[in-house]
C-alpha cells in the first residue's frame, strides 16, 4: 500500500545543490575515543587538509584532487592530533585535519582554495564537495569550542571528533548545526527576490534568515519574510536543504504563499521586488536586459527559483 505523502520526484531536490553529495558512511554508533588513531593507522586513510576557510588541493593532470595520505598531510603542516574522523568509504577511512602552512608557503603542486570558489568553479565532484562540507563544519566547530562554556577550562576531543569533554567539570559539548531558512515567496505568477548590500552587482536571490530558539521552520519562514520585506505569508512548504559550511549551517529551502504584495523593506536589504516568471527565467539564464541575475547553479536559492520558474503555471 502506498501513501501519497511519501510521493516524491525520483531525485530528491537536495541532491541537486552544492555540498550535498556526501556519501561517506559515518557509522556514528561505532565512534570511540580511539577512532581517529585507529583510522590514521590504516595505510588507506585519506585526509582533507583545511586552514582558514581554504582546502589544500593537489594539482593533477585531470584537475584538482582533494585527498592526501598521512605523510603528505603532515608535510603540509597538518596536525594529526587535531584530526577528526568523517567516516568510511570502500577505499578506507576519511579524516579532516587542520593544516599548518599559509598558502604562500605551500609546495607548487598544492593550491589552497576557499570553499566557495571550490564550489562555484566546480573544482571537486559532488561527493568530495559533500565531504568538504562535513570537514569544514566540524573543524570550524572545534576551532571555536576549545574551552568549556560552563567553567572555561580547556576541553578535549572525544568520539572521533564528535564530542568535546571538559576534564574539569565533566561537561560534554557536541558539534552544532545552525538551521537557516531560505524561502521563495510566491504570489500568482510572480516571486519575491531581494538583494543585500554585499551581493555581486545585479544579483537577486531568495530571502533567508536564521531559525530562532523555540521556532518552527514554517514560522521562521513567515517571520523572516515579514521582517525583511513586509510581506505576510500563509502556507509554507519544504522543498530542499543544503549543508552550508560557513561555518556550520543547514539551509532549509521553502516556498511561501504571499498574502499581500506591498513591500516594506528593512535595512538588511538593498533592494527587493516582485519578478514575473518570464523575467525570472531571463535572470536565471543571464539574459535579463538590466543585467539582473540569480545565484549560481548549485546554490539552494537557484534551485528554489529555477524549480518555480520552470514549473507549469
Amino acid at each position: 500500500m502506498s501513501f501519497p505523502f511519501f510521493d516524491a520526484p525520483p531525485v530528491e531536490a537536495s541532491r541537486r545543490v552544492g555540498f550535498a553529495g556526501n556519501r561517506i558512511e559515518r557509522l556514528s554508533e561505532k565512534r570511540s575515543d580511539s577512532s581517529v588513531a585507529d583510522a590514521l593507522a590504516e595505510p588507506a586513510a585519506r585526509l582533507l587538509v583545511l586552514r582558514n576557510g581554504r582546502i589544500q588541493l593537489r594539482r593533477a593532470e585531470s584537475g584538482f584532487l582533494a585527498y592526501h595520505d598521512l605523510g603528505a598531510a603532515v608535510a603540509l603542516g597538518a596536525d594529526p592530533d587535531a584530526a577528526v574522523l568523517l567516516g568510511f568509504t570502500p577505499q578506507g577511512p576519511v579524516l579532516a585535519v587542520p593544516g599548518g602552512y599559509e598558502p604562500e608557503a605551500l609546495p607548487d603542486d598544492i593550491k589552497a582554495i576557499d570553499y566557495r570558489s571550490v564550489y562555484i568553479q566546480g573544482l571537486l565532484g559532488p561527493e568530495d564537495l559533500g565531504a568538504l562540507a562535513q570537514a569544514a563544519a566540524l573543524l570550524a566547530w572545534h576551532g571555536s569550542h576549545a574551552f568549556c562554556s560552563k567553567c572555561g577550562h580547556a576541553t578535549r576531543m572525544r568520539a572521533g571528533g564528535y564530542k568535546r569533554h571538559c576534564p574539569n567539570c565533566g561537561a560534554e559539548h557536541f558539534p552544532r548545526t545552525d538551521p537557516v531558512v531560505i524561502m521563495l515567496a510566491i504570489r500568482g505568477d510572480r516571486c519575491l527576490l531581494g538583494r543585500g548590500p554585499h551581493f555581486a552587482p545585479g544579483m537577486y536571490s531568495a530571502l533567508a534568515g536564521f531559525v530562532e530558539p523555540g521556532e518552527t521552520i514554517e514560522d521562521a519562514v513567515r517571520r523572516e519574510t515579514l521582517e525583511e520585506s513586509g510581506i505576510r505569508l500563509g502556507r509554507v512548504v519544504y522543498h530542499a536543504s543544503q549543508p552550508w559550511p560557513f561555518p556550520y549551517s543547514l539551509m532549509i529551502g521553502c516556498y511561501g504563499e504571499a498574502l499581500d504584495e506591498t513591500i516594506v523593506m528593512d535595512n538588511e536589504l538593498e533592494a527587493c521586488r516582485w519578478f514575473s516568471r518570464a523575467e525570472t527565467r531571463l535572470a536565471l539564464d543571464r539574459g535579463h536586459p538590466d543585467g539582473i541575475m540569480t545565484p549560481p547553479s548549485g546554490a539552494i536559492a537557484e534551485t528554489l527559483i529555477r524549480n518555480w520558474a520552470e514549473s507549469a503555471r
